[in-house]
């Protein structure tokens, strides 16, 4: 049975300010590339192996992916369908703002300019669907928290409400076993 790991890019400065980051490309802080660098150590500390990472082209992500490879010596590559769900009118817009929690639950909504999560969902079930198919390999996935939640929603069922409240920490470690 194939499995691979999950792991959430480190802190950024909109993280800290608490704005929706979404597909805007923004940088890790010192303390977001502290994090991954941790990572990086962890996945060694722990004996965790890999036959590759697979990261979102955004910035913040690429950077978590390429410190993880380079402390683990584990190839790191791109992956379009990693990058986060586009959220049109709510990027930069506080990540607790009642209005976004509540759009969240609208699956068909592109969020005027945006992506709708039923888009994601497809590009991220297809990618681990890919993965899948592949139980030989192990990968390392390094992406956003909107792609955890639809991570989390292939493996386990969820509610809305489950979902729209569904978050993991910066450079957390997730395995999920196929």
């Amino acid at each position: 049975m194939g499995h691979f790991y999950f792991v959430r890019h480190g802190q950024t400065v909109w993280n800290v300010e608490n704005k929706i980051c979404g597909a805007t490309d923004i940088a890790l802080t010192e303390r977001g590339h502290q994090q991954a660098i941790e990572t990086g150590r962890k996945f060694a500390a722990q004996g965790l192996t890999a036959d590759e990472i697979l990261y979102s082209p955004l910035c913040r992500a690429a950077d978590t992916g390429r410190h993880i490879s380079e402390l683990t010596g584990i190839p790191a590559r791109p992956e379009r369908r990693l990058t986060e769900q586009n959220f049109g009118r709510y990027e930069a817009t506080p990540r607790d703002g009642r209005e976004f929690y509540e759009a969240k639950k609208n699956f068909a909504s592109r969020y005027g300019t945006g992506e709708s999560m039923l888009q994601v969902a497809q590009r991220i079930y297809n990618l681990l669907d890919d993965l899948k198919a592949q139980p030989d390999r192990t990968y390392v996935l390094v992406a956003h928290n909107g792609i955890a939640r639809i991570v989390e929603s292939y493996f386990h069922e969820m509610t809305n409400e489950e979902f729209a409240d569904f978050a993991v920490e910066n450079c957390s470690i997730t395995r999920y076993d196929f």
